[in-house]
């Protein structure tokens, strides 16, 4: 069972097996939400199906990640190599977001969920596009949250953008070459302002980046499970925070 408790010193969370100390929770939280398929076929259900059950998890997991204040939550969605797939794949797929954005964007502004994006969006459907920048403007106030969406999104896309537009503003004298340093190139990264992911959870057995948060991710804790998305649930991610608080963090130093 889930509960909470405050004993006067520190907010915790616990069950049977776990406590978390509600002090020390990640800032931000990335995760590569993977297995969707393999759920599906391990049913003999198509594809589709998977990435639908893939979405009642995206409900709870952001439900939790709110209760329990986390600030960012990025969720890779779609990758710029994800056009690979099969056209009524990736078709379905887009489908998915809109009814998604349309279904869930009232709850979550009345959570006090900004809705955010990071990628390249202009290659999805106008309708997936209007979905994304009307929700973000929508809910831009909201100060709980900032869930984001990370759609025909690569970490080298990414970086590569980052390296075109630092080159336009040299070149325009809007900065200079002495001016590049590691601060200065992240806020050329779609993440401008945001904490890099403390946390970069991996649920269906894989264990890779693919493509996801390549700069951001430099002193991120990794945590692995053989859970395939749609079976991901809040014990899981309380799990996972609590391997992430019982982590000796140096970020290169010695303590």
């Amino acid at each position: 069972m889930l509960r909470f408790f405050n004993d006067g010193r520190e907010k915790k969370y616990k069950n049977e097996d776990i406590s978390i100390d509600l002090n020390n929770i990640p800032k931000h939280i990335a995760i590569i939400m993977d297995g969707n398929g393999r759920w599906a076929k391990e049913r003999n259900l198509p594809r589709v199906i998977g990435h639908k059950a893939g979405v009642e998890t995206i409900r709870e997991i952001v439900k939790e990640c709110s209760i329990l204040k986390v600030k960012y939550l990025t969720l890779y969605a779609f990758s710029t190599e994800n056009w690979k797939r099969p056209k009524d794949e990736v078709s379905a797929l887009m489908n998915i977001l809109a009814e998604y954005l349309k279904k869930e964007f009232k709850e979550l502004d009345d959570n006090n969920v900004i809705i955010n994006y990071i990628g390249d969006i202009s290659r999805l459907p106008n309708i997936c596009q209007k979905e994304l920048v009307a929700c973000h403007k929508n809910t831009e106030d909201n100060t709980g949250l900032t869930l984001n969406l990370a759609l025909n999104y690569g970490g080298r896309d990414e970086i590569t953008r980052a390296f075109k537009l630092i080159y336009e503003d040299i070149k325009s004298k809007k900065i200079n070459e002495e001016d590049i340093n590691e601060n200065m190139i992240a806020n050329y990264m779609y993440t401008k302002g945001m904490p890099d992911p403390d946390l970069i959870i991996r649920p269906s057995g894989e264990q890779r980046l693919s493509n996801f948060l390549l700069w951001q991710c430099a002193y991120s804790e990794f945590w692995y499970s053989n859970i395939k998305w749609p079976d991901f649930r809040k014990e899981h991610l309380y799990k996972a925070i609590f391997d992430y608080q019982n982590r000796d963090r140096r970020f290169g130093g010695v303590k």
